[in-house]
């Protein structure tokens, strides 16, 4: 007859203080609690799901009513007390589960067992796990019983959410905290579940297992027992990642060849193969991210400690991320965590993916016209040559054809460097154009040569507004052309700006947003500009879309009203302000009928209605 299958969580649970993984310190400190005979009376185990908190309860309860304890402070698991335990007999030890017992009478239930003293053994203890779980009035009716329990009693409490146990239960415990175990160490005891299992493994597939836990040595031995089954025993990297669903990190190490080479075909071609595979294209961002983050720590050994890994994949990556610069992975992150943002709201998700990649490339070209500062990309000056400008060139004397010339194209960030050391895209050809038939001014061929600047700012901190491109640009031809009459300068006060701030409003009453929005908020004066400069702090992006796309058109009315040319206008938004509450002609109405009864009795009489 065949045995029950067991689950590995199950079957190869820690039953010794030397059998938990990841916890030595703190099991340590038990062990020299219970070879001194030093105990308290309440001991609260912290820490997420999966890291050994209940197991380590249960051995621990186990060595303090132990007959003989191992030199190293484990229970012996031979005496009566520790059978009765491994038989689940034990009158010594009761466990309660809190998430299904936590009322008032499940405690006055365990009160009563509490004054019962052993039959057997020195101690009886009782294990609380998920203890965040009681109500409140529980708690209250644990309390005195928690705070000064019989001599023969001690209470082990576990629970992953530590915040929501109140100050009064956390004050009477001894707390201890249960860390995340490491890839590494997961890594290690898979392998000796496997060689205990008869599975033959590759210690890649096992590293994907134990990140996939992401700390929780349960949640790794249930995916180590998923994996096996699919594999039959034979647990390699690619029946693992398959099995999982996995990004396979191989598809990163090509993206980031195609970052250094600035590749964006390449890139392209494998964004297409992880789409094609069915992997989500947010998961795909964040992947990349954390992949770009793990470069990032790796290249320095100061920070190399910071990367979950084993020693091979860490010098393995440290000697990949030493081909760029620092401030490649800085903008290339800064990139990644502003498409992450702008994921949901995206309509065409692929394309912001693909776009982030060609950034992502740029980052490296010969040319990068993406800065990636973590404000919103910016497309850098681009130099045109003045033959090839708008307007038309002089004619030459000579009747012949004009010869076809090169234009050069120069992306430079800012400050510009010197023109020797500009990188320059390859020369375009382009075909004879005919003379043109009128001659033009000086002033038109100066007009000609002057540069062309494109720009695309930030609308708020990491989120990019097409409505502010073509806002900047409005405003921009609102200032008036480049050559004009001097500006206007007239000084100005905060009380006459706020004048025309209202009177801008009141021009505007059908605009309901837009003018709740300006009445809520007001422009504050930015000190040690050389511009007349106002900054207007709002609550949320969209007031900030508004504001925005209306500020061409308030600018140029604040600016003619108060004859200063140079005022001017910048929006931010801080999610902790508090916004003040605009009323509309109905709450005017309200607070009038309130406080003056006069006024209700004019309404009535009259039968007035707003």
């Amino acid at each position: 007859m065949e045995e029950n299958y067991i689950v590995s969580a199950r079957k190869y649970r820690p039953t010794t203080f030397s059998s938990v993984v990841g916890q030595k310190a703190l099991c340590s400190t038990l062990r020299n609690a219970v070879a001194t005979n030093r105990l308290a009376h309440a001991y609260l185990f912290c820490g997420s799901r999966g890291v050994g908190k209940t197991s380590t309860a249960r051995i621990f309860a186990k060595s303090i009513n132990c007959e003989h304890p191992t030199a190293e402070g484990d229970p012996c698991n031979e005496c009566p007390s520790c059978r009765q335990f491994n038989e689940n007999r034990s009158l010594n030890i009761l466990e309660l589960d809190a998430a299904s017992r936590n009322s008032v009478s499940d405690i006055r239930d365990l009160v009563d067992q509490v004054m019962v003293p052993p039959t057997e053994g020195r101690y009886r203890v009782f294990i609380i796990d998920e203890v965040h779980m009681l109500s409140q009035a529980a708690f209250n009716a644990f309390l005195k019983t928690l705070e000064e329990p019989p001599s023969y009693v001690v209470f082990i409490l576990a629970t992953t959410e530590k915040h929501k146990i109140i100050p009064t239960i956390l004050s009477r415990c001894q707390i201890y905290d249960f860390h995340r175990i490491t890839v590494g160490d997961i890594a290690d005891h898979l392998e000796y579940v496997a060689a205990q299992e008869g599975y033959t493994t590759e210690r890649a597939a096992l590293n994907v297992i134990a990140q996939k836990a992401d700390g929780a040595m349960r949640d790794a031995l249930s995916i180590f027992d998923q994996v096996a089954a699919s594999s039959r025993g034979n647990i390699t990297y690619q029946s693992t990642i398959d099995n999982l669903n996995v990004l396979d990190e191989r598809y990163f190490s090509r993206l980031y060849e195609a970052f250094r080479k600035a590749d964006v075909a390449e890139a392209l071609m494998v964004y297409k193969e992880v789409r094609e595979h069915g992997f989500d294209s947010h998961f795909f961002i964040n992947g990349l991210a954390q992949y770009l983050r793990n470069l990032m720590v790796a290249r320095d050994p100061r920070t190399l400690s910071l990367l979950d890994a084993d020693e091979a994949v860490k010098q393995q990556m440290a000697a990949q991320a030493a081909e760029l610069t620092p401030e490649f992975f800085y903008a290339s992150m800064s990139l990644c965590n502003e498409a992450d943002l702008a994921y949901r709201q995206a309509s065409d998700k692929t394309f912001l993916v693909e776009l982030l990649l060609i950034k992502l490339c740029q980052l490296n070209g010969p040319s990068p016209i993406f800065s990636g500062d973590g404000e919103g990309q910016k497309l850098q000056k681009i130099e045109v040559n003045p033959a090839y400008s708008q307007t038309p060139a002089t004619p030459q004397p000579s009747a012949a054809p004009v010869q076809p010339q090169a234009v050069r194209t120069t992306v430079q960030t800012a400050p510009a460097a010197a023109p020797a050391a500009r990188p320059q895209t390859q020369p375009i050809q382009y075909p004879a154009t005919p003379a043109p038939a009128a001659p033009v001014s000086s002033a038109t061929q100066s007009a000609a040569a002057s540069q062309r600047t494109i720009r695309r700012t930030a609308a708020t901190r990491g989120h990019v507004s097409i409505a502010s491109v073509f806002a900047e640009k409005e405003t921009e031809q609102a200032s008036g052309p480049a050559v004009t009459a001097p500006k206007r300068r007239q000084p100005f006060t905060d009380a006459q700006l706020m004048q025309q701030w209202g009177a801008f409003i009141n021009a505007h009453p059908k605009e309901h947003i837009l003018v709740n929005t300006m009445r809520a908020h007001s422009p504050a004066h930015i000190e040690g500009e050389e511009t007349e400069t106002y900054l207007v702090t709002v609550v949320n992006i969209g007031q900030v879309e508004l504001l925005n796309e209306v500020k061409p058109r308030l600018l140029k009315f604040l600016r003619d009203a108060l004859s200063n040319d140079y005022l001017d206008l910048r929006f931010n938004y801080d999610e902790s302000a508090i916004s003040p509450t605009a009323w509309n002609d109905r709450d005017v109405l309200a607070h009038l009928v309130e406080h003056s009864p006069h006024v209700a009795e004019l309404i009535s009489a009259f039968k007035f209605t707003l």
